[in-house]
């Protein structure tokens, strides 16, 4: 790659003591992979050769790391991390309004239930009802099924407070409403997924290549909370 991209060359351009030109647009191929914690591995791999491989894997990851940054033009940190933060953010919308069509689809659907079921088990419910004594005990014997079926829904819809049954059709209908904007919110979904996971992945090598500790981040953090 050059001498643009040696593990000090690279280290000095995020740090913007080096300042290159950026590549053709051909590099927008790379994406960033996680950097290896060599250390770490090499505690349960107990190799030289695994050793070597691993810090020019690392080598390469940081020169793919630094030219997918300057193809999105993100070699300053603070933009990098402003990047992460608005990528995380609209993914986590896009999650959020996913799960929200989900529930209810699935609220609905038990309530499609429940209104089958009371709408079979009514009659019969209502004349359990009227009887005492030893024919109300005999009727519930006969129709314990439907019964507590009936017993199940009533409850099934005070828990919702609902005064009135909505009708099957409209449920039906807000149930598919759901599910198309689920399925055209889907490649969003993915695509906003795919870009969040690069820019944290890229932004977890600049950190791990400038040596950011956890440590470090919480007490700026905590400098400028002040």
């Amino acid at each position: 790659l050059g001498a643009d991209y040696t593990e000090a060359a690279i280290m000095e351009r995020i740090s913007g003591k080096r300042i290159v030109a950026p590549r053709a647009k051909a590099a927008a191929q790379y994406k960033p992979n996680l950097l290896i914690d060599i250390q770490t591995k090499m505690k349960k791999i107990n190799s030289p050769g695994f050793e070597r491989w691993a810090k020019t894997y690392n080598l390469k990851e940081m020169a793919r790391t630094l030219i997918y940054l300057e193809e999105k033009g993100l070699t300053d940190f603070e933009e990098l991390e402003k990047a992460c933060d608005a990528a995380a953010q609209k993914f986590n919308d896009l999650s959020d309004q996913t799960k929200a069509a989900s529930t209810r689809m699935k609220d609905i659907a038990e309530l499609q239930k429940h209104i089958g079921a009371y709408g079979k088990t009514r009659e019969i419910y209502a004349q359990y009802r009227k009887l005492t004594g030893r024919k109300r005990d005999k009727f519930y014997e006969q129709h314990t099924r439907e019964i507590l079926t009936c017993q199940a829904a009533k409850r099934h819809f005070d828990s919702l407070g609902l005064q009135k049954l909505p009708s099957m059709q409209s449920l039906k209908q807000e149930y598919a409403v759901l599910s198309t904007e689920n399925k055209k919110r889907y490649p969003e979904y993915k695509q906003a997924k795919a870009k969040m996971i690069e820019l944290l992945t890229a932004k977890n090598n600049v950190e791990r290549i400038l040596g950011v500790t956890e440590k470090e981040k919480n007490r700026d953090r905590q400098q400028e909370a002040r």
